[in-house]
């Protein structure tokens, strides 16, 4: 009774924590954060000195004293410490504007397929910390194809695929449930690697992983475009030591990533092979429909539709898709409670 008396209050919050991107979404505000998932600690004094966006911006750039921490890995926690901190400064940053006793929030926060209760229970007990009252785990496809705007509750499948920063997940959903899937742990930042692998390889040219991300944003194709495109890329000579600018092309950069993106197109294809035929019906009719970054990529979706010989979309916004659907699991309880993991710390939730 006093849970729900508090839940009318409270500023419930759906949260993607994301390997590259945390977003959080506030029932009032819609999406009111989207910031990287990174941070800075001192090392002299243990204090974080920034979170998000500001840390990025150091990416490359700090004195011995300054690391910078991705405090998840794979979509997973790798440091509990600092992702209950980044939590906690996002969480805070949301109730800025409100009265102090504004109740502490309830919180959806997706999660990848692959978890195990023991990362679950990391997960929950960050939240916890941080300043949440209840936690509610989902799992990323359900969340992306609510956010998609999928029947997810009705009797016909679907398939999701998920490109995010540290994994690919690929789902097929119907009854609000995942029958079939995989999960990879290439993604955007794999594909970031290898750029920077055939820089190395190709020009003795060492490159720093913001140039790479940003090689991969402007010019990164799955196929060959209508025009080609080129960008100047900067780094460090590995033979001289001294700085250097080239002029790389598209088809440089596919080839650098095409087998990162060819083992996502290999996986999509297994994932429907192991499908019931019913559902396949439906998804060759419905189609496979990509979110997360990756979904960016110019010419994935042309890609996997010829591959799979399956129509394909991209969603709207597909970096937002996780975290809008947690967002509309905050008006539904019912299909909240319908899709939630169980609690790895029922017990000691307030």
């Amino acid at each position: 009774m006093f849970n729900k008396l508090l839940g009318r209050f409270s500023k419930d919050l759906g949260i993607d924590l994301g390997t590259s991107n945390t977003l959080v979404y506030s029932r009032d505000g819609g999406i009111v954060i989207n910031e990287p998932s990174i941070v800075a600690v001192n090392l002299r004094t243990d204090q974080i000195l920034s979170v998000g966006k500001d840390a990025k911006d150091m990416l490359g750039k700090t004195p011995p004293h300054i690391q910078i921490t991705k405090p998840l890995s794979k979509g997973v926690i790798s440091d509990f410490e600092v992702t209950e901190k980044m939590l906690k400064f996002f969480i805070d940053k949301v109730h800025d504007e409100s009265f102090t006793i504004v109740p502490r929030p309830s919180v959806v926060i997706g999660v990848p397929l692959e978890t195990t209760e023991v990362e679950r229970k990391a997960i929950e007990d960050a939240a916890l910390s941080a300043g949440a009252r209840k936690v509610h785990l989902v799992e990323n496809p359900l969340l992306a194809a609510l956010g998609a705007r999928l029947p997810l509750s009705e009797s016909v499948g679907m398939m999701v695929v998920d490109i995010g920063g540290g994994t690919t997940e690929i789902a097929v959903l119907s009854l609000a449930g995942v029958v079939t899937w995989k999960s990879l742990d290439i993604a955007g930042e794999e594909m970031n690697k290898n750029i920077i692998q055939y820089a190395r390889d190709t020009f003795n040219l060492l490159l720093g992983e913001r140039i790479a991300e940003r090689l991969k944003m402007r010019i990164g194709t799955a196929i060959e475009p209508e025009e080609p495109l080129e960008i100047e890329m900067r780094g460090r000579d590995l033979l001289t030591g001294l700085p250097r600018e080239i002029i790389i092309n598209d088809s440089q950069v596919r080839e650098a990533i095409q087998r990162s993106v060819r083992t996502i197109v290999e996986n999509i294809k297994a994932t429907i092979e192991t499908t019931p035929p019913e559902l396949v019906a439906d998804i060759y009719e419905r189609g496979i429909v990509l979110t997360g970054g990756g979904a960016l990529l110019r010419g994935m979706d042309t890609l996997i539709s010829r591959q799979a010989a399956i129509p394909v979309r991209v969603a709207d916004d597909p970096l937002t898709c996780v975290v809008r659907g947690a967002g509309l699991l905050l008006e539904d309880p019912q299909l909240l409670k319908d899709i939630s993991l169980p609690s790895a710390t029922e017990g000691s939730i307030i």
